[in-house]
C-alpha cells in the first residue's frame, strides 16, 4: 500500500514526541472533576456525526458545566449549529488543510480528554495529541496510533457485529458516561420549515400531497442502488395514487443522477438535489411521508426525524448502520455480500445492489406504512 510522504512525516514526529512524553495518559488517573474541556472528534461524513449524536448527547449530561467543542466536517457542521449538546464548533476541511492552525486552535482550548467518535486518520489522533490533550479515546483503537489512546481496549467484544451508535456510545462510558439513550439529534427550526413549504408550493405541492423521498446516491458507488430500479419503482408507486409525488434528493454532486433519474419517471417526480440547502433539507425530510434510500446520511437525517424509510443495504451491513429504534417506522431490505472487494475499495463496477429488485421494494410499502 502507498504511503503518502506527509503521513510517514506526521506518524514518526507524533512518534518520537511520544516517546519523550512523561504523563500517565491511562484513564486509571482520569479524574472527571478535573475535566473543564471536552474534544470531540466527529469530521467525516453528515450521517457518521448523526450517529455521534447520542454519544455526545450522553456527555453532556456527564459533565453539563463543561465546555464542549466539537471538531465537524465544514461541509454539514451547519445542520449541528443549533445542537444543544455543543458549546463551539471547529471546522475540519479535509486532509491537511489548515493542519497546523488547527492543532493551534486546539492547543489554545486546553483540552483535558478528546473523543475521536469517528475521525478521519491519519490526522484524527495526531490532532488530539498535539493539542496538548492527556486523555484520548478512541473506538475502536486505531492500529497505526492505538498506542496514544487512554483506552486499554474497545470494550465490545465484536466491534464488527455492533451498531455504530453502540460504538460511539462504548467511547463514551470510558469517560463514565451513560450508554443508554440510543436516539440520534437533530433539530429542525421554523426557518427550515417555512423554506421547504414555499419552495414545494412554487412546485405544485400542497399538503394533501403524499411525497415519498428517493436518496439516490451515496458516498461510495458500491452502495448506489440502479438508478433503473429507482425510475422501476416511482412509476409503479404513481399509478398506486393520483395525489402521490416523487422527490429526488441529493448533493450538488448528484444533480445529473436525480435529474436524470426524475425526468425517466415523469409527471409526479421532482428533483430538488442541489436546489435546497443542506440546513432546510432537515425540514424537507422531516415532510416526507416516506424515504426510500440507499444506506446514506440521509437515510440517517430521516431516522433522527422520525420519517418512515425503506432502507436498502448489500455490501454494508443494515445492523451496524441501519435503523436501531422506532423499528415499526422503518423498513429494510438487504441482500448477503457477495463478495468482499468493495470492503478493500478495489470494486471497479460495483453490481450487488443489483440484487434488490423494484419489485421487492414495492412490496414492502403499502397504504398503512406510509401512515395515511
Amino acid at each position: 500500500m502507498r504511503i503518502h510522504p506527509t503521513d510517514f512525516l506526521l506518524y514518526w514526529a507524533v512518534k518520537i514526541l511520544h516517546s519523550f512524553d512523561r504523563r500517565d495518559r491511562s484513564l486509571k488517573s482520569f479524574k472527571p472533576e478535573d475535566v473543564r474541556t471536552i474534544l470531540i472528534i466527529s469530521s467525516t461524513g453528515l450521517g457518521d456525526t448523526l450517529l455521534s449524536t447520542p454519544a455526545i448527547r450522553s456527555i453532556r449530561q456527564r459533565y453539563p458545566g463543561v465546555r464542549i467543542v466539537a471538531f465537524l466536517n465544514s461541509r454539514n457542521m451547519e445542520l449541528f449549529a443549533d445542537n444543544p449538546d455543543v458549546d463551539m464548533i471547529i471546522p475540519y476541511r479535509g486532509g491537511y488543510r489548515r493542519f497546523f492552525r488547527t492543532v493551534m486552535q486546539f492547543r489554545n482550548l486546553k483540552p483535558d480528554v478528546a473523543l475521536i467518535l469517528h475521525g478521519n486518520e491519519p490526522q484524527a489522533t495526531p490532532y488530539c495529541y498535539l493539542s496538548g490533550t492527556r486523555y484520548i479515546v478512541k473506538v475502536p483503537k486505531s492500529p497505526q496510533y492505538g498506542y496514544m489512546l487512554s483506552n486499554a481496549d474497545n470494550g465490545i467484544s465484536d466491534i464488527s457485529k455492533a451498531h455504530c451508535i453502540d460504538v460511539r456510545l462504548k467511547a463514551a462510558s470510558f469517560i463514565g458516561c451513560a450508554a443508554e439513550n440510543r436516539r440520534m439529534t437533530l433539530n429542525v427550526d421554523e426557518k427550515d420549515v417555512a423554506f421547504v413549504e414555499e419552495y414545494l408550493k412554487g412546485h405544485g405541492i400542497n399538503s394533501r400531497n403524499i411525497l415519498i423521498g428517493f436518496q439516490a446516491g451515496a458516498a461510495k458507488k458500491f452502495k448506489v442502488w440502479p438508478d433503473e430500479n429507482f425510475i422501476e419503482l416511482g412509476k409503479k408507486l404513481l399509478s398506486t395514487d393520483a395525489g402521490l409525488r416523487i422527490i429526488l434528493t441529493g448533493a450538488p454532486d448528484e444533480i445529473k443522477q436525480c435529474n436524470y433519474i426524475a425526468g425517466q419517471i415523469g409527471e409526479g417526480a421532482l428533483s430538488v438535489a442541489g436546489k435546497i440547502p443542506l440546513k432546510h433539507t432537515r425540514a424537507l425530510i422531516k415532510r416526507l411521508s416516506l424515504l426510500v434510500t440507499n444506506d446514506t446520511g440521509t437515510l440517517h437525517m430521516a431516522i433522527a426525524l422520525g420519517t418512515r424509510t425503506v432502507s436498502l443495504f448489500c455490501p454494508t451491513d443494515y445492523r451496524c448502520y441501519g435503523p436501531l429504534y422506532d423499528l415499526h417506522l422503518h423498513r429494510v431490505v438487504a441482500k448477503e455480500r457477495p463478495c468482499v472487494k468493495c470492503e478493500f475499495a478495489k470494486c471497479r463496477k460495483p453490481f450487488c445492489m443489483s440484487s434488490i429488485t423494484a419489485e421487492e421494494v414495492f412490496t414492502v410499502i403499502d397504504h398503512d406504512f406510509l401512515g395515511n
